[in-house]
């Protein structure tokens, strides 16, 4: 019996320790990858604001479990992939997992006057809730994301400045 209530008093205590360590991380996780492609704007651009052309430069894109519904919205996998905003700078998406979990995708075109060299940077921003297993768990974002990001976003530069690309994932 003693042990047991040892047990149980550990356990809560763990509990605050993490509870109290998770109300002082942000609630707010952000992570961003660059890549300057040498490559008018216009031509990226249509690469990136047609989910049909996705399977051009991201990886997984060719898998059976992705389902291209329009020119918008793509299934991948238990993900819903939604393009809500197109602008001359920018393309929005939104990502909501089969969970309701929601990721907000931003992909910027960032020109210089007088240069050839377009900026594409691309951001995923997550809003947490205060439960302390979230927040613990999103210091994992950057590394399961920014290595997919990086691919990806190479795969774009390559598809641009017209170099062989490989969107399948290596067995």
């Amino acid at each position: 019996m003693r042990f047991l209530k040892l047990g149980l008093i550990s356990i809560v205590a763990i509990f605050c320790v993490m509870l109290f360590f998770s109300i002082l991380m942000p609630s707010m996780v952000l992570v961003s990858r660059a890549v300057d492609i040498s490559a008018p704007v216009d031509s990226i651009k249509y690469r990136v604001s047609d989910l049909n052309q996705w399977t051009n430069w991201i990886n997984g894109m060719q898998s059976k479990t992705v389902s291209i519904k329009s020119a918008k919205e793509a299934q991948l996998g238990s993900s819903t992939v939604t393009i809500n905003t197109i602008t001359d700078t920018t393309v929005v998406t939104g990502w909501t997992s089969s969970t309701k979990s929601f990721q907000l995708s931003t992909i910027r075109f960032i020109t210089r006057p007088n240069s050839t060299i377009t900026t594409v940077q691309w951001q995923f921003e997550q809003h947490l809730n205060w439960y302390p297993w979230e927040k613990l768990g999103s210091f994992m974002n950057d590394k399961i994301l920014g290595p997919m990001m990086e691919q990806n976003l190479l795969n774009l530069k390559h598809l641009a400045e017209n170099q062989p690309v490989f969107t399948t994932i290596p067995q």
